[in-house]
């Protein structure tokens, strides 16, 4: 008797390579920039320390100790161990207003990132969209808000609107929209004569959907990097108001309005001075190094092979 042939099992080829997630290789080019890995824990500390003022800082930020006004560090000589980084001129826990103005700092930046992103997608939607004299209408608005210096024509809108954070919160946004305007308008343009754009249109797809379901996701990329560096700008901006007395109002704890209050101490108290400018520093120079961080990992063109 014969033996049957018995079929052999096909042999077995290489097993497909898994393609990572869009967060994993998102966070394999994001986490190739140490400084951006950096600004982000620093970023992260920050807003961790903003959520839980009330359970962090030492003292209310309004709390005065009329016994120990101008007290220096806790390390210098005769320094009280209770105030960390010293006093203010009216005996407020200068770590405290520190702590509460975290809090100001990245509510502005949210406020002011959220009102320019919004309008300006919406604005260069429309006019790379439809383009024609709706294109050349807004174009020239923006390009006569660019004209002015940010913080001169922020300054005369808020003296229009009045003083006051939420004013100059407005009048940061409205400045800071033609950037996203500009932004917006060129990828819709570079994206609108695509062939996934046509076949949509083609589907019956209407105008609204085109332009916000079908070509806006795929604009994203570098509206998300000028958010994060727009974010460092409004904390700029309105430290810069708040020290002309044209932002927040005393007795506020907002790192520029305590600048601004500091300003006389400067030569006999040091401290009042230097630690919120380093507050200020430290968190644009975070948000900054994270921004670019982003922009390394979204842009196509920036990512390594």
């Amino acid at each position: 008797m014969t033996d049957i042939a018995r079929p052999q099992a096909p042999a077995a080829g290489p097993k497909p390579v898994e393609r990572p997630g869009r967060f994993q290789e998102f966070w394999r080019y994001f986490s190739e920039n140490r400084g951006a890995v950096a600004g982000l824990v620093v970023f992260v500390f920050l807003v961790a320390i903003a959520l839980a003022a009330p359970l962090v800082a030492p003292f209310h930020p309004d709390e005065q100790f009329r016994d120990r006004l101008l007290s220096p560090p806790a390390w210098t000589e005769g320094a009280d161990s209770r105030f960390l980084l010293g006093t203010d001129a009216v005996g407020r826990d200068i770590l405290s207003r520190l702590i509460f103005g975290a809090r100001f700092s990245l509510f502005i930046g949210v406020v002011v990132v959220t009102i320019s992103l919004v309008g300006g997608i919406v604005l260069g939607l429309v006019a790379g969209f439809f383009r024609g004299w709706v294109d050349t209408v807004i174009m020239r608005v923006m390009d006569v808000l660019l004209a002015f210096p940010s913080l001169l024509l922020a300054l005369v809108l808020v003296a229009i609107l009045g003083p006051g954070l939420m004013n100059a919160m407005i009048a940061i946004a409205l400045v800071a929209q033609p950037h996203y305007v500009r932004l917006t308008r060129a990828a819709v343009m570079s994206e609108r004569g695509r062939d996934y754009v046509t076949s949509a249109r083609v589907a019956g797809a209407g105008k609204l959907r085109l332009m916000f379901i079908t070509i806006l996701p795929n604009c994203m990329a570098p509206l998300i990097v000028q958010a994060a560096l727009s974010f460092s700008n409004a904390i700029l901006d309105a430290a810069a108001l708040g020290f002309l007395g044209m932002g927040a109002q005393p007795p506020t704890p907002e790192w520029g309005t305590m600048l601004a209050e500091a300003r006389e101490f400067i030569l006999r108290a040091w401290w009042v001075v230097t630690f919120p400018g380093l507050a200020i520093l430290i968190t644009v120079l975070a948000i900054n190094l994270m921004g670019d961080g982003l922009r390394d990992a979204l842009d196509p063109k920036l990512k390594r092979s």
